[in-house]
């Protein structure tokens, strides 16, 4: 089947995928870049509770029209509000929330993730380029669950789940979930399990584009 005959999640269909999936009431940090576009995917009425590691308890996406206040910003600087109740506090409290199993789910971004969980999304490795980590390790072990929202890709075609990560880790064994735009992914003990995938995608193609094995739900059913 030619690749023209399929077409990839948007990236408001992958955050809309994980919001779908992170049940009601749920503790929740969304990692820099693509996974805080999730929070824009909740209702008011699912009481989820969104962490942001500069210290907010609460966060919640700016309603349409809504003037931003310049002195609400979530970790990557963007301007977010609160819900009824949110909350401010020190970002040593902000840390001992994420180190400390209180979060119930962390969606990260990531460069790579490997079929045994590994997650490795704050260093491509280029010496001459500066990284750094954040908060990503804290929120790597602290959460329950650990969700990657990426890209199945690189730009130039090379898979980023892979049998064993090349670039420097972030967490061992800490992703249960990935959504790409081809697919959503759990990792199991026997590797990656594919939950669902676009329509008109084959199996095989799907397998061209990872770098490890991968098995399918009905196979497991």
């Amino acid at each position: 089947m030619s690749a023209d005959t399929w077409v990839r999640r948007s990236r408001a269909d992958m955050a809309r995928a994980v919001a779908a999936d992170i049940p009601a009431g749920s503790y929740v940090n969304l990692g820099i870049g693509l996974p805080v576009t999730v929070v824009d995917h909740w209702s008011a009425d699912q009481e989820i509770i969104v962490h942001s590691e500069n210290g907010i308890l609460g966060m919640r996406a700016l309603a349409e029209g809504e003037e931003p206040d310049p002195d609400i910003v979530n970790a990557g600087k963007q301007p977010v509000q609160l819900v009824s109740g949110g909350c401010y506090f020190h970002h040593a409290d902000s840390f001992a929330m994420m180190r400390g199993g209180h979060l119930d789910y962390s969606v990260l971004g990531a460069y790579e993730v490997s079929a045994a969980g590994d997650l490795a999304n704050w260093s491509l490795g280029e010496t001459k380029k500066a990284a750094a980590v954040g908060g990503a390790m804290d929120l790597a072990v602290g959460a329950k669950r650990v969700h990657a929202l990426m890209e199945h890709t690189t730009r130039d075609g090379r898979p980023r789940l892979v049998t064993t990560c090349s670039l420097p880790l972030t967490g061992a064994g800490v992703v249960t979930r990935v959504y790409t735009d081809l697919a959503t992914i759990d990792v199991t003990p026997h590797g990656f399990l594919v939950i669902d995938m676009i329509p008109g995608l084959t199996r095989a193609e799907l397998q061209e584009r990872t770098g490890a094995p991968l098995r399918f739900e009905r196979e497991w059913s």
